[in-house]
């Protein structure tokens, strides 16, 4: 199976430029960029399938930039219902580190920033130069300015188009690279740059786009309760990384297996056998848990993932240290405690339950825990043996509910 044989099993390629980069693909040796926009300080869950892509052509002996865009970044590529925030040349640097960083340490490509080469430009130049070779009515067919003109669009946003073809001819002219990868919503961007080096140096550069990672109704993969799954694993740890990729869908996640692993196509056909046979037990799920998670992190983040989420099933919150537990239960309510409180009152204050009668029903119905223990003694008093590492203990009411006993 050749290199594009191969990405067009995965479901990597949504379009190409021209045929003529099939043939160079397999062959290898081209030098090609991804970029992305310094909108954060880390790349989230979303930049991973795109990133992949290259991670693979690389392997095939293509050679990789990541373009972090100082300059596009602080325009912002036109979403297709409104403007995007402008965000501070102080806040763009800061996230451009932080990108760096983690390009590097993750993917370990070269990386490039747009400012260096775009600083410099001013106005006039910009016009002549590069606005001279873009007709209006072309720029109006793309997709992401049509989407926009009932609503309205800037001229700093119609321009973005303009700085991104800009890239490309300049990588083109000093880096020898002939082909720009990306999610397939940059289409129209790419073939801008495709159009200005043939316009402007009669030559010929390529484009290749893969179709968004999205679940079944059309939602970006990564995406849970509106927030984003960060690749730092300071803002999003494994274990939120593994719980997100343990619970998806069964309808999507052979095609995610496909597109978001190195498994070999014989070692993903072997799991989806077996996956359709206990399904329950979600092999599938766990064999991109497993992939994804040590690409990012290691082996050592994914085994501690695994041992963190079946410490919680098991209920043996009393292996899990405090530090996991005030992070990975962030988000739920908080209660002071002190050693020798009655439990019905911290229920009671704490609002865990409604009244006294409502926590001693909880209680005798066996719905109370902490740590993982029922407690079954309608008289409980905390005890220092209550908290793990002295610090907090988890409170659970039902099968569902979380709260934080915090010691005060």
């Amino acid at each position: 199976m050749t290199l594009y044989e191969e990405l067009k099993w995965r479901g990597l390629i949504q379009d190409i430029s021209s045929p003529e980069l099939i043939e160079k693909l397999n062959a290898g040796g081209l030098t090609f960029y991804i970029g992305t926009d310094p909108t954060a300080d880390s790349m989230h869950i979303g930049h991973y399938s795109s990133f992949l892509i290259s991670k693979r052509l690389a392997k095939a002996g293509h050679h990789p930039l990541l373009l972090v865009g100082g300059a596009t970044g602080l325009i912002g590529d036109p979403k297709p219902t409104a403007e995007r925030p402008m965000i501070t040349k102080e806040e763009v640097e800061k996230n451009i580190q932080g990108l760096t960083k983690q390009a590097e340490s993750i993917f370990g490509f070269e990386v490039v920033n747009n400012f260096d080469w775009t600083k410099d430009i001013n106005v006039i130049d910009f016009l002549r130069d590069y606005g001279k070779y873009f007709n209006v009515n072309y720029m109006l067919a793309k997709d992401k300015v049509k989407s926009r003109l009932e609503t309205g669009i800037t001229y700093a946003e119609f321009s973005y188009m303009i700085l991104q073809a800009l890239d490309f001819l300049y990588l083109y002219e000093n880096r020898g690279c002939t082909l720009q990868v990306a999610g397939s919503d940059q289409w129209g961007n790419i073939t801008s740059g495709i159009e200005l080096i043939r316009k402007k140096l009669d030559k010929e550069a390529y484009g290749m786009v893969m179709p968004l990672v999205t679940d079944s109704q059309g939602k970006k993969f990564g995406k849970t309760e509106g927030n984003a799954l960060w690749l730092d694993k300071n803002k999003t740890s494994s274990y939120e990384l593994y719980q997100y990729l343990i619970n998806l869908e069964d309808a999507m996640i052979i095609s995610y297996l496909k597109m978001l692993t190195f498994l070999t196509p014989e070692e993903i056909e072997k799991i989806e056998a077996e996956h359709l046979l206990n399904p329950e037990q979600r092999l599938a799920q766990k064999a991109l848990a497993k992939e994804i998670i040590t690409d990012l992190h290691g082996t050592e983040e994914y085994e501690n993932a695994v041992k963190q989420a079946q410490a919680l099933f098991s209920g043996s919150v009393k292996d899990l240290s405090s530090e996991f537990i005030l992070n990975e239960f962030k988000d739920v309510n908080k209660i002071s405690v002190k050693k020798g409180d009655k439990l019905l009152d911290i229920l009671v204050n704490g609002q865990v339950c409604v009244s006294k009668r409502e926590a001693r029903e909880m209680i005798s119905g066996n719905a109370i825990s902490i740590n993982g223990d029922k407690v079954a003694d309608l008289e409980k008093t905390i005890v220092e043996s209550d908290f793990i590492d002295n610090k907090v203990m988890l409170l659970k009411k039902g099968k569902k509910s979380y709260f934080l006993g915090i010691l005060e």
